[in-house]
């Protein structure tokens, strides 16, 4: 099985009964600065996380119906070749090998108003190798 692994930041939830449907690998708490552009937190909880892959989509359709619908967040999980890229009421499943997908849905993010270094998806990019 090709497991997704990704990070849930807590506080981006409206819902976080989503939390008890994924493997949390592990958690911290970390200190939110002027340049994450969030000034209604300071700090936030990230979980990294494992979803089995025939869950993968369900997972995802509901983090979408969970992700805080007054501010603009987004959560993200990969696998070896596909990479989900979660917004609210946004899927977007990436082929890890087309920029033109990243591409896509960079500008969606983007047009959210979430900081360009927080959307810098890319093909090769190992995020999560830890």
């Amino acid at each position: 099985m090709n497991n997704y692994r990704g990070d849930i930041i807590e506080e981006s939830l409206e819902n976080k009964d989503v939390l008890k449907k994924v493997s949390i690998l592990s958690t911290k708490i970390e200190v939110v600065t002027e340049k994450h552009q969030t000034p209604w937190l300071t700090k936030w909880t990230l979980h990294f996380v494992e979803i089995q892959e025939d869950k993968a989509q369900e997972i995802a359709k509901e983090i979408s119906k969970s992700l805080d619908r007054d501010h603009a967040w987004y959560a993200d999980f990969v696998n070896d070749t596909k990479h989900y890229i979660i917004f609210r009421d946004k899927i977007f499943f990436v082929d890890r090998q087309n920029q033109e997908q990243y591409d896509e849905a960079k500008n969606f993010g983007l047009s959210l108003g979430i900081p360009e270094y927080q959307v810098d998806f890319h093909p090769k990019v190992e995020k999560w190798e830890r």
